[in-house]
């Protein structure tokens, strides 16, 4: 309830007021750059070094959120008869979960401080994985010869610049030496810490809020069952079928994987100008349907009534 709280809080304030949108970006700014940033640095630098190499955990998770992406990419093929540039916006619709703004708080108050390291490697793979595909699958998309050079360097600096994977690149060093901040800039890092989730998930609201829904396309409904349903069921077989990981690095990757459409799904249909109101309506509409499924998954997960290896 705290945390759909403060999105339908957020969404309340932005139907109320509707200020312009250009208001949010100094707030996006904070979270994205500053405040997000610290919560990661924070969480990942005080866990053990060991635990940041577990790959079958990264493969696993890795190849789930590619097979999403690749049948959502599919639907959209079917449903634009062809167009590459719209079904890669559908296709991040249907894998692209919300796992900056919503999975960091989320999955640490459901599962435990033990959910820091397995929801910091989702973040930094899926996100190589996306922006990785995305610029790729869009200059495809134009007809035009694709130089493959400077779409691999666009690649690679939208990587390596992002203030997540900075911040995470940084903790593992920090973890690594075993470094601890002098305390006044701990405390300046609790602060920004503690501020992450609630800031993110109000700006999300209003975001929300500030998109209106004008109909629901008619490649809504597979899109969502991929994103809601059917990626964070392959999460789960993969995992129980690779190994035994533990109950807190499985269910935060179900959960990870469970969350709505992120935000970026609008920014990047926005970015390069296609499909731009129909990503809107998807994160609403994903985002008001998860209220019902991920509020359903953390009442399994807090009663203790799923099993997080399903070949024991």
């Amino acid at each position: 309830m705290p945390f759909f709280g403060l999105i339908f809080l957020g969404f309340f304030c932005g139907k109320l007021l509707k200020y312009p949108e250009d208001g949010l970006r100094w707030m996006n700014f904070f979270i994205v750059y500053v405040a997000l940033p610290a919560l990661f640095f924070k969480l990942i630098a005080a866990a053990p070094f060991e635990q940041l190499s577990n790959w079958p955990f990264v493969l696993a998770t890795t190849l789930a959120t590619y097979a999403a992406f690749a049948i959502s990419f599919g639907i959209g093929l079917v449903t634009t008869r062809g167009n590459i540039r719209e079904s890669t916006v559908q296709a991040v619709a249907g894998s692209y979960a919300n796992i900056g703004y919503m999975g960091p708080g989320l999955t640490i108050a459901a599962l435990g401080p033990e959910a820091i390291v397995p929801t910091a490697l989702i973040f930094v793979f899926d996100n190589v994985l996306l922006f990785t595909l995305i610029p790729f699958l869009m200059a495809l998309g134009t007809g035009e010869k694709m130089n493959f050079g400077q779409t691999a360097g666009y690649v690679v600096k939208r990587i390596v610049t992002h203030p997540f994977n900075v911040a995470t690149a940084v903790a593992v060093l920090a973890a690594y030496v075993r470094f601890v901040p002098p305390a006044p800039v701990d405390v300046m890092l609790t602060f920004l810490k503690n501020a992450a989730a609630p800031c993110a998930l109000f700006t999300m609201g209003v975001t929300v809020a500030l998109r209106p829904l004008k109909g629901v396309p008619v490649e809504m409904p597979a899109l969502m069952f991929v994103k809601l349903f059917l990626h964070p069921l392959m999460v789960w077989v993969i995992l129980s079928w690779i190994g035994d990981f533990g109950r807190e690095w499985t269910l935060t990757a179900v959960l990870m994987a469970a969350l709505p459409p992120a935000l970026n799904v609008f920014v990047i249909a926005n970015q390069y100008k296609v499909y731009v109101e129909r990503a809107s309506s998807a994160i609403l509409v994903g985002t008001l349907l998860s209220v019902g499924t991920v509020t359903t998954l953390l009442w399994f997960i807090a009663e203790n009534r799923i099993a997080y290896d399903l070949f024991p």
